[in-house]
């Protein structure tokens, strides 16, 4: 039997799975699977430099597919106007969803000791469990969870009879631990977590990063930069006329909204910051928006780039701005500004971005 594998989905996700298995022992390394689905990222040439480090014994890409690639399955997800018969179609569709997915699942599970998935929600969670193969889950980002439940924002009427026929029955699906084959799921605070589930176990990820190596960082940073000059120019603001000026702010985008909207969103952010110091935008690696052109008079930092892995630079900024960005992991700043739903309740319906309100109340009625 093969040792580990780890489904990841985005550049976040590979990170991680980079310093879980860099807190292992040397002897121990090289016996791990690493899966990049392609289904949220594009991971361009990650692979081939991963590969160069030498961590991982196999790397494997996948090709994992939607619900809405499959028309058979649209049926399924029609409000039929019952909880009853909506019950019916989504036991149908979680079966039938599991076994579509089925032809594009480029392993055999079954063959490995330990399996970690990031974000079990997407089609690797549910093909899992109707297999009946078990899983650890992981946190999909940086206290994700804590801002935004998405187990219980997805059920949010009768969420314990839900969490009951995928739990206990495996009728249904729902993810972040209440899967009947996921064995637990690692969360980075459970204090912070306002409805913590009994499968939740607490792996601070401050530990993995507070245990690198210098030897250990340079082998991350040799797996995600495509250019390590340029990137150090940038942080160093080498890049612009003003690399004397002391402060300078860091935007964290975000794929928020559409296009159109996603543009004057950041656009706003820079002129309300834009006064205290040089500008300086971190794309997230989901966003695409063309910043280096639609925003060219300003750096630009790879998208590609772990925020978190900013910290083992020396670069320092006066302030890091973002929206709904988790930023508790940044050492590199001297404020750390999260705009908030308030921010984008003029850009878009409330009722979009509060998704803790929405599961209170529906909370509050039961």
């Amino acid at each position: 039997m093969k040792e580990r594998i780890y489904v990841c989905h985005t550049y976040y996700h590979v990170y991680i799975t980079l310093l879980k298995e860099l807190a292992l022992p040397k002897e121990q390394r090289r016996q791990a699977t690493l899966v990049l689905s392609k289904m949220s990222n594009d991971f361009e040439t990650l692979d081939e430099r991963i590969r160069q480090t030498g961590v991982f014994e196999e790397i494997i890409s996948f090709d994992e597919k939607r619900d809405d690639f499959f028309p058979e399955l649209a049926k399924y997800r029609k409000d039929k106007g019952n909880i009853v018969f909506n019950m019916i179609s989504r036991i149908i569709f979680t079966r039938k969803y599991a076994k579509l997915e089925e032809a594009y699942v480029p392993v055999d599970f079954s063959d490995y000791k330990y399996i970690y998935i990031f974000s079990d929600s997407d089609p690797v969670g549910y093909y899992l469990n109707q297999k009946k193969i078990y899983y650890h889950a992981v946190e999909d980002g940086l206290d994700c969870i804590a801002n935004f439940d998405q187990a219980r924002f997805g059920n949010r009427g009768h969420f314990d009879l839900k969490a009951k026929l995928s739990k206990k029955y495996n009728l249904i699906f729902v993810e972040n631990g209440y899967g009947k084959y996921c064995l637990d799921m690692e969360v980075n605070d459970i204090s912070k977590i306002e409805y913590p589930c009994p499968y939740y176990i607490e792996k601070p990820r401050k530990d993995l990063v507070d245990r690198l190596t210098d030897e250990d960082k340079d082998i991350i940073l040799k797996a995600f930069l495509r250019n390590r000059d340029e990137l150090e120019r940038v942080l160093t603001g080498k890049e612009t006329d003003k690399s004397e000026t002391k402060d300078r702010i860091l935007i964290l985008t975000e794929p928020l909204c559409t296009l159109d909207v996603r543009e004057k969103i950041f656009r706003d952010i820079i002129d309300m910051y834009k006064d205290d110091g040089v500008i300086v935008i971190k794309p997230h690696p989901r966003d695409c928006l063309d910043y280096r052109t639609l925003f060219k008079d300003y750096p630009i930092i790879d998208g590609t780039v772990p925020m978190e892995m900013l910290n083992f630079f020396s670069a320092h900024f006066s302030k890091v701005v973002a929206v709904f960005t988790e930023l508790s992991g940044i050492k590199f700043a001297d404020e750390k500004i999260r705009l908030g739903a308030d921010f984008m309740d003029k850009y878009e319906d409330p009722v979009v971005h509060r998704y803790a309100e929405s599961i209170s109340k529906a909370f509050q009625k039961h």
